[in-house]
């Protein structure tokens, strides 16, 4: 791994202080100056992050310092004050992706030179989302008109001013439930190869642990994410090949013998900023186009590229660091061991143990587990927003402050009373079974809500109802269901069950 002494660039040109989520050759194109990566390894040691994102971050920063040759400068350092009293000379930053690395660099520019330039990796930028917003001129803000103006900018997927197929959106066509088989027999990802820098970051996460230095979620395995533009190029060309035609339909159904389903694993390598989303939008628009990807498909994959992706991104920075404390449900219940440490065996609930398992042995699981049965959980339990938003960004392989505040917070919570989403994103044990095969061979059953076999998830439905419901009586969406509340018999008979089984893992009576 190359490098140069710092000294030598101070009279030269700028150099551009990349972070660790901006590792993609766009972050460069404008500059063809010395660069600066810093690998602090307090980040590391002052929260407990997952194994697996550890690895695929260091894994990432050193394989584009080799890219980089002798044009880089890479430090290792306890700190990043410590690494940047190394380096003489004018920096130039491009934005941030956090408010705390934000605030580093403007503390760090009231005593250097340091040229800060706009975010790039998004397509959408934020004067444009300013602009946009600006202009809804009272109205709220909606990700579906975010998403139709992005693509009107873009031109993805149009034709002149109108949608491709005369449609925006098919989400109704991308909602089937999990097929009855075992698979959805797409192949499998193209997985990556590991080399000797892996090797090198293995051996140095061993050591700290050994060390006492840091500690880690979840498991070590090998490394599935991309950490190279062209591995993530590779993945790229793999997903829309073999992956897309059936990413669509079945975007939100989940198997237990397919990890993988046809979800296209560019989340991580994306927030690593090894593509732009631009050129990941545009492939499988061309593929579209070329008749290999029906529509569905293609505009189902556009949308989580340049509209979902895009609209958190601007809201962590529009909302404000006040979106992040945000608790308008009250929700006080701490985050018990058994979730935080990913204990999948502690709970016999099927669907609960096997996404445990899954971030435990690889970072990742799919968004309707993440949104579904561990928001959906969280909420139901009356868990803590702030402290469900750091484990997602801790135990997730591409969890990062601005992605999981607003989908937590947000989406996922409904901490901010309706900002982000218009009621909660919640659901029984009925959902779960239609868009899963984890309840037949549950021991819990998801018809059943009071009793040895109510399932957690039907029966937490309820009870967050009948704890939240003053506060959502306002919520016209939510009238229909608060009825539902009223007709239930043996109401008082399951908020006392789920009140003494509060944050306990939901287990059978003979374990």
């Amino acid at each position: 791994m190359a490098s140069r002494s710092a000294g030598a660039q101070s009279s030269g040109p700028s150099t551009r202080w990349l972070f660790g989520d901006q590792l993609g050759p766009h972050f460069l194109d404008d500059h063809d100056g010395p660069v600066l990566l810093v690998e602090s390894r307090r980040v590391f040691a002052r929260r407990r992050f997952h194994r697996q994102k550890a690895h695929l971050v260091l894994s990432a920063m050193r394989h584009r310092a080799r890219e980089l040759g002798d044009r880089v400068t890479y430090l290792r350092t306890e700190t990043y004050g410590d690494a940047l009293a190394q380096v003489d000379g004018p920096l130039q930053v491009i934005q941030p992706t956090s408010r705390a690395a934000v605030d580093l660099v403007r503390r760090l520019a009231e005593q250097r030179e340091i040229e800060r330039l706009p975010d790039r990796g998004y397509a959408t930028s934020r004067r444009d989302f300013e602009a946009w917003a600006e202009r809804r001129t009272g109205k709220r803000l909606l990700m579906e008109d975010f998403y139709r103006d992005a693509r009107r900018r873009t031109g993805l997927l149009m034709e002149g001013d109108d949608p491709v197929g005369g449609t925006w959106n098919y989400d109704h066509e991308n909602r089937e439930p999990a097929p009855k088989r075992a698979t959805l027999g797409v192949p499998e990802p193209w997985w990556p190869t590991e080399d000797d820098i892996d090797e090198e970051v293995r051996a140095d996460l061993d050591r700290w642990e050994a060390d006492g230095d840091v500690r880690f979620l979840g498991n070590d395995g090998p490394r599935r994410f991309a950490a190279t533009h062209d591995e993530a190029s590779h993945v790229l060309r793999d997903f829309v090949a073999h992956r897309l035609p059936e990413f669509g339909p079945h975007e939100d159904a989940v198997l237990e013998d397919d990890d993988w389903m046809a979800h296209s694993m560019l989340s991580a390598p994306m927030n690593l900023g090894l593509l732009d989303p631009i050129e990941v939008a545009g492939r499988a628009e061309e593929a579209h186009r070329d008749g290999d990807v029906p529509i569905a498909s293609a505009e189902g994959f556009v949308r989580q590229v340049i509209g979902w992706r895009d609209y958190i991104w601007h809201l962590y920075w529009h909302l404000g660091e006040e979106h992040r404390h945000a608790n308008k449900l009250n929700q006080r219940r701490k985050l018990p061991d058994w979730w935080l440490d990913l204990d999948a065996e502690a709970t016999d609930a099927r669907c609960l143990s096997h996404t445990l398992a899954g971030i435990r042995d690889h970072g990742w699981v799919h968004h309707i587990p993440r949104l579904m049965i561990l928001g959906g959980y969280a909420l139901q339990r009356g868990w803590r927003p702030d402290e469900l938003t750091d484990w997602f960004h801790r135990a997730f392989v591409d969890g990062y402050d601005w992605v999981m505040v607003p989908n937590v917070v947000g989406m996922s919570q409904h901490a901010d009373g309706g900002i982000l989403a218009t009621k909660p994103y919640l659901s029984g044990g009925a959902y779960i079974d239609r868009m899963t095969d984890h309840c037949k061979g549950c021991p819990f059953d998801p018809k059943v809500r009071v009793g040895e076999k109510a399932c957690p998830f039907t029966a937490g439905y309820w009870w967050f109802l009948d704890r939240q419901r003053e506060r959502l009586a306002g919520n016209h969406r939510m009238a229909q269901t608060l009825r539902g509340l009223d007709r239930l018999k043996d109401r008082e008979a399951l908020v006392d069950q789920e009140e003494r089984r509060g944050s306990e893992p939901p287990v059978t009576a003979d374990r």
